[in-house]
């Protein structure tokens, strides 16, 4: 409750549950081979056990342990993990939340040489319609359990934007207002994203709403200037000095309200206290203008000292809080990435410039296409970008290696760890009932009696994946031992990962060793939200795969990539049509690492589609081993859709 008021709603909640999950490291980015053999530790220096996130790149300008992280996820369960090790630590949060626009999820997809409009997935469509779904009291339950998170993560000093629409910004401002207390400040941007235009019913609206707040007065402030317009240097830059030709604005030296120390005393003849006002300086500090020649000495009598301030002295006028200076994001601007709820980046600049300082740690939870986490690794800052959409994820690493020497960052989701959160609160320890429960969204018959299988779908047998491991070669061997001795004759594996070099070619040399028709389904995301489990959006796809050939020459070895099935259903196949021309038109990026040792994926080479660029390179790089012997290499390939798939390659140095 501030000052006396709160607002209320129905399924507010007081409290709100704090999931703590450990975060699951999927891909590093940018870094040095040998930074990667490091010792992993914790930022606050406690040991690791098992996928540790924080390791230090060698050379690295940050804190001990420090990469930067993009991270997929729901940004609720996201947040309450961050919360453990940043706690306090977060000095600068923005946050863009889903407008009630029906867009917030779509986005251009480039294919082959036409684009598409990619609609939500069957996740972000569920998140969306619990935001929005139940109208505004979903909206304001969704944003106040992530607030009550991001207080916690600000530090004393941090600042919280929200960009918001002006039909609900009122309401979301009495929220914070609530959350945050008296402690701080708070304010209204009003940003004009738009040029003015009618409306045949009400004014034009044309500009979102950002809503400032803090979480003590002691904040981090840097003023910020925009360049005078002609209009405004003409009108308020006439004069000028006749003895050096310097055009100058004459400025008040005085400010409002009488004072009783040296700043209220009559100087040069004149007395503030006679017209309400004081000295906006020292008598010291007036001497020593006028000693310099910056103070203006009107000759019209009655006229009071001013000071001079020189055009070419200023940087521009202090930007206030109406922005009409900077334009939305267009199809022609060049940092356009295909979002149609992208903020330009000039927006994010200008506020992180204001409230953070170089080395500083900034947070995006609804990231998008990465806007933020781009401007603050161009600007120096520490970033932590989320976004619940893989395509965003996507998008955002690919911007992010645009940007000329771009420091080591890694790709983290909560993975297994939130989907064992999800079977322990469900089924418990009850593993038949989430056996029983995938089975049956997989419209598949639960069976009993077996070891490795699960259940029956027409002439096919089903094995299930754990939530938190995945599905290996050795048992899908074990399902198969078992269809051979009760003489079934296929299987479809469900899975939520896949042990390298479990894809297509795997698959067929299984069929091949056992006689057994074989059939890999990736398990959806969206088996953990029962919103889409009700609406019936849970489709199981059959798992992509990538052909890739080495060529190995001494020493040096290349990858080409020689073929790829892509994973959709039949509705995308239709809607892309025949743009698709070849095989390769289905990947927007692929990536090698020519050292995999079984951990982590390092992005050692890539190759991906830009606008500028949309040329995708099929061959990589070549790469040099430091020694003979025994190497792995992985190579990972994401669709236009964002979704990815790898393929592990033996060879002998």
């Amino acid at each position: 409750m501030a000052n006396g008021v709160e607002l209320v709603w129905e399924g507010k909640k007081k409290e709100v549950e704090r999931v703590a999950l450990p975060f699951q490291r999927v891909e590093v980015i940018n870094e040095s081979r040998g930074s990667r053999r490091e010792a992993p530790l914790f930022a606050s220096g406690r040991s690791l056990p098992a996928d540790p996130l924080f390791a230090q790149p060698a050379g690295d300008q940050w804190p001990a342990g420090w990469r930067n992280k993009l991270i997929w996820g729901d940004n609720k369960y996201v947040l309450g993990s961050l919360v453990e090790e940043f706690a306090g630590k977060l000095d600068l949060v923005y946050i863009d939340p889903p407008f009630n626009t029906g867009t917030d999820f779509s986005f251009q997809v480039a294919v082959g040489q036409q684009g598409l409009v990619k609609e939500a997935s069957s996740i972000e469509e569920t998140a969306y319609r619990d935001t929005w779904g139940g109208g505004l009291p979903s909206y304001l339950s969704m944003l106040w359990e992530r607030l009550g998170l991001v207080h916690q993560l600000l530090s004393p000093t941090g600042s919280l934007y929200i960009h918001i629409g002006p039909n609900v910004s009122h309401l979301v401002r009495a929220m914070v207002a609530e959350r945050f207390g008296a402690a701080g400040v708070s304010g209204e941007i009003i940003w004009q994203r738009t040029s003015s235009h009618g409306d045949s019913h009400w004014w034009g609206v044309v500009h979102d709403v950002l809503l400032f707040s803090t979480k003590s007065s002691a904040y981090k402030w840097n003023s910020q200037s925009r360049p005078f317009t002609e209009q405004y240097v003409s009108s308020h830059y006439g004069s000028v000095e006749q003895a050096t030709g310097r055009s100058f604005s004459a400025s008040s030296l005085t400010a409002a309200g009488t004072r009783m120390g040296e700043t209220g005393q009559p100087w040069r003849g004149f007395d503030p206290n006679t017209i309400g006002r004081h000295w906006a300086k020292r008598p010291s500090e007036l001497e020593q203008l006028d000693a310099q020649g910056r103070i203006y000495w009107p000759k019209k009598a009655g006229g009071w000292p001013r000071e001079k301030l020189y055009l070419d002295e200023r940087t521009g006028r202090a930007v206030s809080n109406i922005w009409d200076d900077i334009p939305n994001v267009n199809s022609q601007a060049k940092e356009d990435t295909g979002y149609d709820t992208q903020k330009p980046e000039a927006l994010l600049e200008r506020l992180i410039r204001a409230s953070s300082n170089e080395g500083d740690l900034i947070a995006d939870v609804f990231c998008g296409s990465g806007t933020t986490m781009a401007v603050a690794e161009r600007l120096g800052r520490r970033w932590i970008g989320c976004d619940l959409g893989r395509f965003a994820i996507h998008t955002a690493r690919k911007r992010l290696l645009e940007i000329p020497n771009c420091k080591p960052f890694e790709v983290l989701n909560l993975g297994r760890y939130q989907r064992r959160y999800w079977q322990g609160i469900n089924a418990g320890e009850a593993v038949f009932e989430y056996l029983k429960f995938i089975v049956e969204l997989y419209h598949g018959e639960p069976i009993v009696g077996f070891s490795h299988l699960h259940g029956r779908k027409g002439g096919s047998m089903i094995h299930v994946g754990a939530t938190d491991a995945p599905v290996t070669f050795s048992e899908v061997r074990d399902a198969l031992d078992e269809c051979k001795a009760n003489d079934f004759k296929a299987l479809d594996v469900l899975a939520w990962e896949w042990e390298m070099g479990l894809n297509d070619k795997g698959r067929r040399d299984l069929e091949r060793e056992f006689g057994i028709e074989v059939h890999l389904f990736h398990i959806p995301h969206e088996v953990m939200d029962k919103r889409a489990v009700d609406a019936g959006d849970v489709h199981f796809f059959e798992a992509a795969y990538v052909e890739a050939e080495l060529r190995l020459e001494g020493q040096e070895v290349t990858v080409e990539l020689k073929d790829f099935l892509v994973a959709i259903d039949d509705y995308m196949r239709t809607k892309v049509g025949d743009a698709i021309k070849k095989w390769s038109d289905w990947i927007d990026y692929w990536a090698v690492d020519f050292d995999y040792n079984g951990d982590v994926f390092h992005n050692q080479w890539q190759s991906y589609r830009t606008r500028k660029e949309p040329k995708l390179e099929l061959i990589s790089n070549p790469h040099r081993f430091a020694e003979g012997g025994k190497k792995q290499i992985l190579v990972k390939v994401v669709d236009i859709f964002g979704n990815d798939t790898t393929a592990l390659l033996d060879v002998e140095v």
